[in-house]
């Protein structure tokens, strides 16, 4: 594991419940790199993302992220990881009944954060990272789905995370919304040296915005060009 390694995975087998979904996993990915992963619905997509966030432990092999250990971690140690963390869903999942100043202040809140002043200056920075500048009393309901996933970007921008795990970001967007989206998580990427791992269906993305892919087939991750997809 070398110093950059943000995620480290050695000989590493994915189980939900008793079954195996994947085996003998080996990824590597440094801080500031983009990284695609691909591969057919239930061929372990989410399964290998949960695992890097906690959500399914592990059991065997070698597995770091963000510089925490996952064979070591326990109910009490996922928030201290998760902090560490950014999630994009495609689905958004932005509290409907707050507007977006709000729905930031209550991750900021779970995620141990107290002061009042540094959480609104905190907030009026992420998005304005976002492109969402004064956009903050808005509702959801009165956002496209766009400015929606924005917002959920500007979420997991939150607590400076070193990593970002995006699952089918783009999945309900336009092409033209989907191009905006896609050029703000390279820019995030190469400005703040934050690492993604991208999970999607949509191979055009990555023919516009070429970076190295990983697919899962067969139970197995795989290094593959995105030439020979």
């Amino acid at each position: 594991m070398n110093p950059n390694s943000i995620v480290y995975l050695h000989q590493v087998n994915i189980y939900q419940g008793a079954n195996m979904v994947l085996s003998n996993v080996n990824l590597e990915v440094d801080k500031g790199e983009f990284v695609y992963l691909i591969g057919k619905t239930g061929t372990g997509k989410s399964s290998l993302l949960k695992t890097l966030y906690g959500d399914l432990y592990l059991k065997e092999g070698e597995g770091h992220v963000a510089g925490f250990n996952l064979k070591e971690m326990t109910w009490q140690k996922i928030p201290a990881l998760r902090r560490n963390l950014g999630i994009v869903f495609q689905d958004f999942r932005l509290l409907t009944d707050r507007d977006v100043n709000n729905n930031l202040e209550f991750v900021l809140k779970a995620t141990g954060w107290k002061d009042k002043a540094l959480m609104k200056e905190k907030i009026e920075n992420v998005l304005s990272k976002v492109g969402l500048k004064n956009q903050g009393t808005k509702m959801p309901y009165e956002m496209s789905g766009g400015e929606q996933q924005r917002v959920d970007i500007a979420r997991a921008l939150l607590n400076n995370p070193k990593l970002i795990l995006a699952d089918e970001p783009t999945g309900n967007l336009d092409p033209d919304t989907t191009n905006e989206i896609m050029d703000l998580l390279f820019n995030i990427c190469r400005d703040y040296q934050t690492a993604f791992i991208m999970a999607t269906h949509d191979y055009t993305i990555i023919q516009k915005n070429p970076a190295r892919v990983v697919k899962i087939e067969h139970g197995q991750v795989k290094e593959i060009s995105a030439a020979i997809m």
